[in-house]
């Protein structure tokens, strides 16, 4: 595994696990120290020694940026099979730039597609993130895998009790969030949605994670005159959101730069009924009226009407919650593996002009954003 180091020093471990890390020397990004960043300078011949030591017969990248930008062109040079994972949506970052955001947009796509250009795959999450990235000129087909999930570790089975009681939770209707607290997410809809939600009907509000607009979201609950119902629960370790998801009675994702989303896909897991705003990745996942509820992006009023009807009709919410989970259920990471495994053994065909170009099928498929469809195999480079 290549990723940041969390210093300026590249070092190389084996982890209790067997894993072996190379971890590239990085820098924070400025106000956001949770982010690293490796400086160009270097990573190439960074990126083919390591290669040159690990011989592998695939590189396997989930981005275009720095570090994997320097592996694909490493392993382009020596002829390594190359599988690209785009997770990139430029309106992630865009959100942050006060001038010429399309100029920005543009821009990054067409580098993103000149950079995967090298693949000899390329995967997104769900069939819209393989459609934008082709619209947005990233050579096709861009097949949709989903990221998968551990559907035993997410389940029905979270510890509500003792989630509340680890963070002073009332034992009352919970409407839900996990995730960054950033201005793609569009949390002050969310905010405003509850502030109304909680004149109409006892119920709570909780945001699980951090991020730049927490101190902003504070102010407006406070505002609205609901800070005492909105629980901001801060980071919680991997191992805990489980229970964070069993004590949401629903679970609400307003953003619209979502690529698949995860959090979705976990409280989906956990037999949470969701609502989303009908945008981007989300539904791919959310039937509407049947695994939980879309509402147009930014609709404040049409938000409040969608969590009344979850949290006021209880038989309702289980029926939408069970459905979520049969949904969940589809996006089971044995899957993805397998998915992938497939893509993988392509790498092992021996190259030559035995080796024709064409259509690779990938068994299974389904418009929920599972492994369906074609690759191509570049056949003028070596296999290793």
């Amino acid at each position: 595994m290549v990723s940041p180091a969390t210093g300026y020093r590249s070092r190389t471990r084996t982890t209790e696990g067997g894993i072996v890390e190379h971890r590239i020397r990085s820098l924070p990004i400025w106000q956001r120290r949770d982010f690293r960043f490796s400086l160009p300078v270097g990573l190439h011949a960074a990126a083919g020694r390591i290669l040159d030591e690990v011989r592998p017969d695939v590189v396997h990248v989930q981005s275009h940026f720095p570090i994997c930008r320097a592996l694909i062109a490493a392993a382009y040079a020596r002829g390594i099979f190359v599988v690209a994972t785009n997770h990139f949506m430029p309106e992630n970052l865009t959100h942050y730039l006060p001038l010429a955001r399309d100029l920005v947009h543009d821009w990054a796509w067409r580098d993103a597609a000149r950079v995967f250009a090298k693949a000899n795959v390329v995967t997104a999450p769900t069939p819209y993130a393989a459609a934008l990235a082709m619209v947005a000129g990233v050579p096709g087909p861009v097949l949709p895998i989903s990221c998968g999930i551990d559907l035993t570790r997410f389940s029905t089975r979270g510890d509500a009790a003792g989630f509340r009681a680890r963070h002073d939770l009332k034992d009352t209707p919970t409407i839900g969030y996990v995730g960054r607290l950033d201005a793609e997410k569009n949390l002050d809809v969310l905010v405003r949605a509850f502030a109304v939600v909680r004149r109409m009907t006892d119920s709570q509000l909780l945001l699980v994670g951090t991020g730049a607009r927490e101190r902003a979201l504070r102010a407006l609950a406070a505002e609205l005159g609901v800070a005492d119902d909105v629980r901001f629960a801060g980071f919680v370790p991997d191992d805990e959101l489980p229970d964070a998801y069993a004590a949401c009675t629903v679970f609400v994702n307003p953003g619209t730069a979502e690529l698949q989303s995860l959090v979705t896909l976990e409280a989906m897991a956990c037999g949470r009924p969701v609502v989303g705003a009908n945008s981007a990745a989300l539904p791919h996942l959310i039937v509407d009226g049947e695994t939980g509820c879309l509402f147009p992006p930014g609709d404040v009023r049409a938000l409040v009407r969608r969590l009344l009807s979850i949290l006021d009709d209880p038989a309702h919410a289980d029926a939408l919650g069970r459905n979520a989970r049969a949904v969940a259920e589809q996006h089971d990471e044995s899957r993805t593996v397998a998915a992938f495994a497939q893509l993988y053994g392509i790498a092992r065909v021996p190259a030559g002009p035995a080796r024709q170009p064409g259509p690779v099928l990938l068994n299974g498929g389904d418009r929920n954003g599972h492994a369906r469809g074609t690759g191509r195999a570049d056949t003028g480079r070596r296999a290793a």
